[in-house]
């Protein structure tokens, strides 16, 4: 099992001990770390600078968003992160939600698979730097043909020669489709709520993905990357109360009602009858009793908490559901080691 840190995005100010984590990572052996991006702070800026200061580790996104840039302009960022880091970077792509793509960036939601299929091979093909990058669209045409051209867009191969032609990708993916797709064309999953009671299940998904014509990867060497709070801890029900309140914003108040992918992810879990309760009470501004209505063993399946032997026995739970690294986030520089000693050790 490796160790991602995942530092996530900004709130309304940039995290003070940024860089403390990232040192603290890479010294305590973790495997890579990643920064995010909602609708503030972006993901790659934070990977460069505080980044600077490393040699080994990996530097992922977890995710970028698609509709955020070109997959020309996303494949320019990550070929120059990836010459910086001397050929660390993995380019962890999402699509985020209709709220954020319309409400925030002013792009479509429709068909997301088909546009992350498109997305994702031009990206390949600036970095593989063949010939002139053209796209017959129909989401990401180029040249652009289409109302307001001038008619002179030419086909361009990328200035600089990427420093690697195969830079992971990886996708964030909660859906069956989604899952799919990612085992097809990306070389890695990063799974949101991942549960290891469901492995059958999510490698159905996997496999058929595997299965299609020009898949990229196999299961064999094809990364899964899931998101998950390891707490070690004595006071066990104290730390699944204190998680409550984050469970009951994702599953009630993020995205839209009628389209909240994380509550679709609780749903297939067979919490379905809990996710319209909690959803309405926190529509209803009643969040307090919205995270009280959230059972504990919805806290427990997606994360891993306890004394050190609950949690070692947890992390070879989830090694033996075929995840490969977990991406976990710390406080501080102690936590860090505390993490690595117990996940590592």
């Amino acid at each position: 099992m490796k160790l991602g840190l995942q530092l996530g995005y900004w709130g309304a100010q940039p995290p003070v001990n940024g860089p403390e984590l990232v040192t603290a990572a890479e010294a305590a052996g973790f495997d890579a770390v990643f920064a995010a991006e909602s609708w503030g702070s972006d993901a790659f800026t934070p990977l460069s600078w505080w980044g600077s200061a490393t040699e080994r580790v990996r530097l992922g996104t977890s995710v970028v968003q698609i509709s955020g840039r070109t997959p020309t302009s996303c494949a320019m960022h990550a070929l120059t992160l990836d010459h910086l880091s001397g050929g660390r970077h993995i380019l962890g792509l999402g699509v985020s939600g209709p709220q954020v793509v319309e409400g925030w960036y002013g792009q479509p939601f429709a068909k997301p698979l088909a546009r992350t299929r498109e997305y994702v091979s031009i990206i390949r093909n600036v970095l593989s730097r063949k010939e002139p990058v053209t796209s017959a669209g129909p989401h990401y045409p180029l040249p652009y043909s289409g109302e307001g051209s001038t008619g002179l867009g030419k086909p361009l191969k990328s200035i600089t020669h990427p420093l690697r032609p195969d830079i992971p990708i990886w996708l964030g993916a909660e859906g069956p489709k989604n899952v799919a797709l990612t085992a097809e064309i990306a070389d890695g999953w990063l799974a949101i709520y991942y549960s290891p009671r469901l492995a059958p299940m999510y490698n159905e998904w996997l496999d058929e993905g595997f299965a299609r014509p020009g898949a990229r990867r196999t299961r064999e060497d094809f990364e899964v990357a899931a998101t998950c709070q390891v707490v070690v801890t004595d006071d066990r029900a104290a730390t699944i109360a204190g998680m409550k309140p984050v469970t009951a914003l994702y599953v009630g108040g993020m995205g839209a009602p009628e389209l909240n992918f994380h509550a679709q992810v609780y749903r297939r879990m067979g919490y379905g009858d809990v996710v319209d309760e909690v959803t309405e009470l926190f529509r209803a501004g009643r969040k307090d009793e919205a995270a009280a209505a959230i059972p504990d063993e919805m806290v427990t399946e997606t994360m891993i908490v306890g004394d050190h032997d609950e949690v070692r026995e947890g992390v070879k739970r989830w090694e033996d559901a075929g995840v490969t690294m977990l991406l976990v986030s710390c406080r501080d520089a102690e936590h860090v080691e505390l993490l690595a000693d117990v996940v590592l050790g």
